[in-house]
């Protein structure tokens, strides 16, 4: 069983404990939903998004029979995480990669499919949590917002190499933000005079980029920069064009898929990807519907579930939280499959498959030529 790694070059310091600080999402509705799934001995469950371990936590205690793989490309959460989860011994397994990587976990472990997938999208309680980690717009750190700290560029390269176009074009495709000229033209007048290295500088910048009219309302203006750095930096989007087909993939038949996502770009991807699996993909008119053309997945929720007023009252941050949930009813028909590097069976942008040993883009910089991946 793997280890989780630790992380590397950083500097000791006391942390709090993964259960005291992480109260996991609609669980026991993510539980009920993968339930049925997991009700043979030896089912297992992939936790694509291991986090701090709160929903693997619930699912091992609840279903005593199973056992779960817990996915993070974070080393610090998969640390907390298997110290919560120790008392559950090899009941539950660790594994440091990206979460588009489940079939290739899968494999490694030796199994034949699993039973269960379960995302939890998003920016994570530890990493808002942690100020250095720069995820957050309310307190003044280094501009990283890297989810695996020891690998890949940070928030400041992006905005310190991108061009202004480039950077218009994060900031509007991933964060929906209306004045993304206005703040890219500003962040670019400001690193000719110095690189921007924290984020209360971005946040002043992105206040002075935005008419004061439309600072009144809709909480703190950064918040949609931010998003679309976090995105950028992390290739959240692709990843997860990937993931979703990958992780379909994986189940066996009977087997069961939930996703908890949290801002409309990640829930549409969401939404395009299980609706392709749960519909007739045969032409219209035929008399009689080719099983190859049958519908592999069943929606089991209608439309997106959100959180009530019993679970907003006991955790705020599921304001936003957008659940969905399928179930696998066959094999996926062959020229439904997903191919490497191929993204259209979720909608999204023909997603690259980055090689994890350096940044996933290498962006045009101010003085020279633009290259991608």
């Amino acid at each position: 069983m793997p280890d989780a790694p630790e992380l590397p070059d950083q500097p000791a310091r006391p942390e709090r404990d993964a259960a005291s600080r992480h109260l996991p999402v609609l669980l026991q509705r993510c539980i009920d939903l993968l339930a049925p799934a997991l009700a043979e001995p030896g089912s297992v469950l992939v936790d694509a998004t291991l986090g701090m371990g709160g929903h693997t936590e619930g699912v091992l205690a609840a279903l005593p029979h199973v056992r779960v793989v817990g996915i993070d490309r974070d080393p610090q959460a998969l640390r907390l995480a298997s110290a919560r989860l120790a008392p559950f011994g090899d009941r539950f397994t660790p594994v440091h990669a990206v979460y588009d990587e489940i079939p290739d976990v899968v494999e490694r472990l030796g199994l034949p499919g699993v039973q269960g997938v379960l995302m939890d999208l998003g920016v994570s309680s530890l990493q808002l949590d942690e100020a250095e980690r720069g995820f957050a717009y309310a307190q003044d750190a280094p501009l990283d917002m890297r989810m695996d700290p020891t690998r890949g560029r940070t928030a400041a390269e992006v905005l310190n190499t991108y061009d202004e176009a480039d950077l218009v074009r994060v900031l509007r495709e991933y964060g929906e933000e209306r004045f993304a000229g206005r703040i890219a033209r500003r962040i670019v007048q400001a690193r000719e005079k110095a690189p921007l290295e924290r984020t209360s500088e971005l946040v002043d910048l992105v206040r002075a980029g935005i008419p004061a009219a439309a600072r009144q309302t809709g909480g703190n203006p950064a918040k949609r920069t931010f998003q679309a750095l976090r995105i950028e930096v992390n290739d959240e989007l692709a990843v997860l064009a990937r993931a979703i087909p990958a992780a379909v993939e994986s189940l066996v038949v009977g087997g069961r898929i939930v996703v908890e996502a949290y801002q409309s770009l990640e829930d549409r991807l969401v939404k395009r990807a299980f609706a392709a699996g749960a519909e007739i993909s045969a032409p219209p008119g035929l008399p009689v519907v080719p099983d190859t053309h049958a519908p592999y997945l069943r929606l089991l929720t209608r439309g997106a579930e959100e959180a009530d007023a019993a679970e907003l009252a006991r955790n705020p941050r599921s304001q936003s939280v957008r659940l969905r949930a399928a179930e696998r009813l066959r094999p996926t028909p062959e020229h439904l499959r997903p191919t490497p590097g191929d993204a259209a069976s979720t909608g999204g942008p023909v997603a690259r498959r980055p090689d994890r040993s350096r940044s996933p883009r290498t962006p045009r910089t101010p003085n020279g030529p633009r290259r991608t991946a």
